[in-house]
């Protein structure tokens, strides 16, 4: 993906999680149209957006009327989660700075919805990129997931949950 369609990819990604001036339908669907009319995208840009992001975080509905985001929402929506169990570890990319804050009060939700996490280390490791020096941690997903910790796989494949205690950090 090249920078300008980068840059466009996070300013929709703003628009589909986070912009509370917008009456979202319930499922977290978007108009294109509004998108198009109101904000400049085209029918195209969104199109690639979606076919060229690599953590394919957006989808339409079945007529392209419609976008959202797959998660990472700080607006209430229901973008139909499916409760899953987890695999034994999974892995969360943070930077070296939050990680003091993060071994002592856990990993919390901030403005989402839920905590992401990664099911792979190389995916963890490009999200801490994102943040500064990246650290990866193992989390035993397993583990929380025996002790009633409820966990949902998102569409793209991101494993989402409320919060991550820091007893399930494994150091």
């Amino acid at each position: 993906m090249d920078a300008s369609l980068r840059k466009q990819s996070q300013r929709l990604a703003y628009l589909l999680r986070h912009d509370e001036t917008y009456a979202f339908d319930v499922k977290g669907y978007r108009t294109v149209r509004d998108l198009i009319e109101n904000h400049g995208f085209s029918a195209e840009t969104m199109e690639k957006i979606v076919m060229e992001n690599d953590k394919q975080r957006f989808e339409f509905n079945e007529d392209h009327s419609k976008i959202r985001a797959r998660q990472g929402h700080s607006i209430d929506v229901d973008v139909e989660l499916q409760a899953a169990t987890p695999p034994e570890i999974l892995y969360h990319g943070t930077s070296v700075s939050a990680l003091k804050s993060i071994l002592a009060e856990g990993i919390r939700r901030q403005n989402r919805k839920h905590v992401h996490l990664s099911g792979d280390e190389a995916s963890a490791f490009k999200v801490g990129a994102r943040h500064g020096s990246p650290v990866v941690l193992r989390i035993a997903s397993g583990k929380m997931s025996a002790e009633g910790i409820t966990f949902f796989k998102s569409r793209n494949g991101v494993w989402l949950t409320e919060y991550v205690d820091p007893k399930y950090i494994i150091r």
